[in-house]
This record gives C-alpha cells, structure tokens and sequence, in this order.
C-alpha cells in the first residue's frame, strides 16, 4: 500500500473507530481505501464541530514530517484553545473522512480575526481541500462583526505554507511576529 493511501486507510479506520461506523464499507470490501476524490472530483469539504466521539480522530491527523516545523500537532491547538476564551475551531472533512483542522482567533470587540491554525493531513494534500476549507472559513469570518479583513502568519522556510497563503490571496503585511510572517487578506 503507497504511503498516501495508507494515510487514507488510517483516516477512514480513525473515523470508523471516532463515529462507531464499520471499516469494511469505507475501505470497499476489499481491505484497499478508495482513492480519496479531489475538490474537482466533486469531493465535499465541510467544517464540523470538534466534539467529544470526534476528538481523537483529529488529533490524530499530522502533516507531513516535513511540514510538522511549522504547525503545531492538533492536540497542542485544543490545549491552547482551552485556555483562549477567544479561539473558534473545526475540523476539517472531507467526504465525511477526517481530513484537516482549522482555528481562528476571534475577538469581536476590536474587531480582530486571525487564522491561529491551519493544516490538511498528510496523504490528503494536493486534492483542493485546504483551498476549500480555507474559503469556508473565510466565509464564516465574512459574517462576524466588523471583519474587513483575516490575519494569518507562518515560519518561513522550504516546505512552509507560504505559496498556498499567497496562492489564496493573503499579502505580507511587513510585520514579523516572533520570526512569522504575518499576512491578511482583504475581505471588502
């Protein structure tokens, strides 16, 4: 079994194992994962609410390990929100397979809306998921007090996130914040 399709397989059992469903279905009777569909393919990318059935599933998922310098493990983000008042998050599915995670940084008052988190498992790259689950929370964002614009930053670096931020639309603002680029993307 290729790598991918291995990450694939143990998305489809972690999901199967988080929502009480069984594995042979999803893994087509013949113990092989189906190919995962790409956006183009008319895959369906949602976010849903993390809860407590669901929980393991997505801090199960990683990025590459190429990628892990420069987004923290999942588990770390929930401990974080935890303790943030202000922190909104989901996962990310696709086709109803845990698939991503995404947090934003919510502070109505000022208003303030910055994308803390952000990441699409390994194997699961390249099918037009994160573009689709970052334009999912954009549009929740569109629909907060206020907002004109989303913030994000990243390590800069081979392999960092930088080209699918830019690819997106979100331009450097000048500012670096503890060595991250920081970045927004207008919303007007």
């Amino acid at each position: 079994m290729t790598e991918d399709r291995l990450q694939v397989a143990e998305a489809i059992a972690t999901w199967a194992r988080a929502t009480g469903e069984p594995e042979g279905p999803a893994l087509g009777g013949g113990g092989e994962p189906p190919a995962p569909r790409s956006v183009a393919d008319c895959a369906v990318v949602e976010l849903r609410e993390v809860t407590a059935e669901t929980v393991r599933a997505i801090c199960r998922l990683q990025v590459a390990p190429s990628q892990r310098r420069f987004v923290a493990p999942n588990a770390v983000s929930f401990a974080e929100a935890l303790f943030e008042p202000k922190a909104w998050y989901r996962a990310v599915y696709a086709d109803g397979v845990p698939a991503g995670f995404a947090m934003l940084y919510v502070d109505v008052e000022t208003p303030e809306y910055f994308l803390w988190r952000f990441m699409v498992a390994d194997g699961l790259q390249g099918l037009g998921y994160g573009r689709r689950a970052l334009e999912l929370v954009v549009d929740h964002v569109r629909t907060l007090p206020g907002a004109t614009e989303l913030l994000t930053s990243w390590v800069p670096g081979t392999g960092s996130p930088e080209g699918f931020y830019l690819a997106f639309g979100f331009e450097p603002t000048g500012k670096v914040d503890e060595g991250e680029i920081v970045a927004r993307l207008a919303l007007a």
